[in-house]
């Protein structure tokens, strides 16, 4: 299916409504064990009746660094006395001058570090989600025609690829690559995955061997087997589209001017919010074969057009 012009790439109103909804009901589900836990610190709170206390209980400790304002990554660098001395900052600081109200005090900065962090998770989240919704339609397309296929996961700590027949449902975001073979000719595909000659991580990357030949990745040292590279943005707000697509554009030039001179390879993007001038540019580079193809992922049937092409390429 070609692009009759731009304005079929553009993300709709309504798309973008869905898109946010999406990810707020994700935010939430994310949040929901941080609200969980709240009613265990206070039962514990309840427990202790000055700052001081607080000291003494060891289940506390984490709570108390987190209110601190440190975060995993940070405390990964402090020894146990690094750590005591932001406790006991915390304490002296804002803790003792709250008096008797210090136990909502400590909820309310332990809740403000963790919805800080919760915003670092979402950005995750929001690639994690586009890549499940590429992988389910191009599975669905798997199915209905009946090719079989190969997977293996990136969140398990052994490697090993699986037949079809094991259900993937919920683990569509967390894939790292798909194996299959269409008309005599295997394929894989692969996501997030450093290439040697870009020296970058590139969200797709299709090569021309079966599983065997992919090496859980390590066929990224063999250009020739490359085929197609393409950017992934599933970020919803219109805002950040311009931004997110300069960042795709320039990942895409390096891609294609890094292959120049050892195979012509061919570049993809997929975004979920698309507007109108960055519709114009990525349709201009189609229409001039420096882009091969270029999809909205928030349009159902863009997605499925470009599943069967990656298919059958």
């Amino acid at each position: 299916m070609k692009l009759k012009d731009y304005t079929e790439l553009v993300t709709s109103h309504e798309e973008t409504k869905n898109g946010f909804i999406n990810f707020s009901i994700e935010k939430n589900k994310l949040a929901t064990p941080i609200i969980e836990n709240i009613n265990n610190i206070y039962q514990e709170l309840s427990l202790v009746s000055e700052p001081s206390e607080l000291l003494k209980r060891e289940s506390m400790t984490p709570i108390l660094l987190t209110a601190s304002g440190l975060s995993d990554k940070a405390l990964k660098h402090l020894t146990e006395k690094d750590k005591k001395e932001a406790i006991d900052a915390l304490i002296s600081n804002f803790l003792i001058p709250a008096k008797g109200n210090f136990a909502n005090e400590l909820i309310y900065r332990y809740l403000l570090i963790k919805g800080d962090s919760l915003g670092g998770t979402m950005r995750n989240v929001v690639g994690n989600l586009a890549q499940a919704k590429l992988v389910r339609a191009l599975l669905d397309e798997f199915e209905s025609n009946d090719i079989d296929y190969h997977y293996y996961l990136s969140n398990e700590t052994k490697k090993a690829w699986r037949n079809h027949t094991i259900d993937v449902v919920g683990s569509e975001g967390f894939i790292k690559a798909i194996s299959w073979e269409f008309e005599g000719v295997e394929k894989t595909l692969g996501f997030n995955l450093k290439v040697p000659l870009v020296r970058k991580n590139i969200d797709i990357c299709l090569f021309e061997c079966g599983l065997e030949a992919f090496e859980f990745g390590k066929v990224v040292n063999d250009p020739q087997k490359a085929l197609m590279f393409g950017e992934l943005k599933g970020g919803v707000d219109p805002a950040g589209a311009d931004e997110h697509w300069k960042t795709a554009n320039s990942a895409l030039e390096r891609i294609r001017s890094a292959f120049k001179g050892e195979k012509e390879v061919m570049t993809s993007f997929i975004g979920a919010a698309i507007v109108n001038d960055m519709a114009k540019e990525i349709y201009n580079q189609v229409e001039l074969r420096v882009l091969s193809k270029a999809v909205n992922l928030s349009k159902e049937e863009q997605l499925v057009e470009y599943c069967q092409w990656l298919i059958s390429l």
